[in-house]
């Protein structure tokens, strides 16, 4: 996901992000004032949340904290913005600010390490220090980066590729990489560094060649419905980008959906799944992807990894008033 540069530039993500503020320590009711007063700590969240799924062990990773613009016009952007802000007072969040989720998941299949997108490493879309995050909380995960096995690949957005290198280099050096066929020719085409240099497809291009090009020879490029590893098969959900796919997780009928970017918001876009979003590429194929992912994983009561919704970035889908509703996760996977 990326941000228009007409009103959401990095400037602005990284002043937005600096005005995240927390509630000062409670240190007990009966407590002096010389005795319970302190410094405040800051913000503090989980990083990681982890659950079983059948064989399979699942931990997601915070990537970025970032408040942002939004959701207008990342969701609705076809939409009068005050349509968007009514929803956003109606389900009694802020109207022109959102703290998006940039979730990388990892799933252990007993056999290996696979890990479902890299964050936004040092170029993404969120820069460090408020995002690019997984680098360095794979440690407190109990995770190695030495240890992946298998990278997947929803997208080539940058805060899906941007954490592929580290200093120039593979920051999974083991891995071998997983991608659709389609979205690496699109993005392996010249016609995309023909874009004007602050377009969005520009700096998605440019930052394809030096994070994910390099490692064409590690590279499978997979079709929908082809499977990725014993239990795991990709899911077409094209428009978001030219091969933006999804991926079906099983494990002893235990199931679970990555859908990567079919939703920006957890609240707009799954109420309206035809409302345009910014970034996708096809907007019109975006909606009607929605709408096809959102019927399924309601109706099979399947729950989802959404890359954006809020962390832990789990939960389900339910049909609601001719839409959709995200159902977050309380206690259901841990049982």
């Amino acid at each position: 996901m990326l941000l228009p540069r007409s009103t959401l530039s990095r400037r602005k993500v990284i002043a937005s992000a600096a005005t995240l503020t927390a509630a000062p320590a409670m240190f007990g009711l009966f407590a002096s004032a010389a005795h319970g007063a302190a410094m405040p700590l800051g913000p503090s969240m989980p990083t990681h949340y982890r659950f079983k799924l059948g064989e399979f062990e699942v931990t997601n990773i915070l990537d970025a904290g970032a408040v942002i613009d939004g959701p207008w016009p990342i969701v609705g952007h076809d939409r009068p913005q005050a349509e968007i802000e009514e929803l956003m007072r109606q389900s009694l969040l802020p109207e022109s600010k959102f703290q998006p989720g940039f979730t990388p998941t990892i799933v252990n299949t007993g056999k290996e390490l696979i890990l479902f997108d890299t964050g936004n490493g040092a170029d993404g879309f969120v820069p460090r220090p408020h995002g690019g995050w997984l680098a360095n909380l794979l440690d407190p995960a109990g995770f190695a980066a030495e240890q992946i096995d298998l990278v997947v690949l929803t997208h080539a957005h940058p805060d899906h590729i941007g954490g592929l290198m580290e200093g120039g280099e593979p920051l999974f050096p083991n891995a071998r990489y997983v991608i659709g066929d389609a979205e690496f020719d699109f993005w392996s085409s010249e016609d995309r560094l023909a874009a004007a240099p602050d377009d969005n497809e520009h700096t998605s291009a440019r930052l394809f060649a030096t994070n994910v090009a390099p490692l064409a020879e590690r590279i499978s490029f997979i079709k929908p419905g082809d499977e990725v590893a014993p239990g795991i098969h990709a899911v077409e959900a094209y428009g978001h980008t030219p091969g933006h796919l999804a991926f079906h997780i099983e494990s002893q009928g235990k199931q679970l959906f990555v859908w990567g970017d079919c939703a920006h918001h957890e609240v707009a876009s799954l109420a309206h799944p035809e409302w345009h979003a910014f970034f996708d590429m096809d907007k019109a194929k975006g909606a009607e992807t929605r709408r096809r992912i959102y019927d399924m994983v309601a109706t099979d009561r399947l729950p989802v990894a959404g890359y954006h919704t809020s962390f832990p970035s789990l939960g389900f889908v339910e049909k609601k008033d001719g839409g959709y509703r995200w159902l977050p996760i309380s206690y259901q996977l841990n049982l």
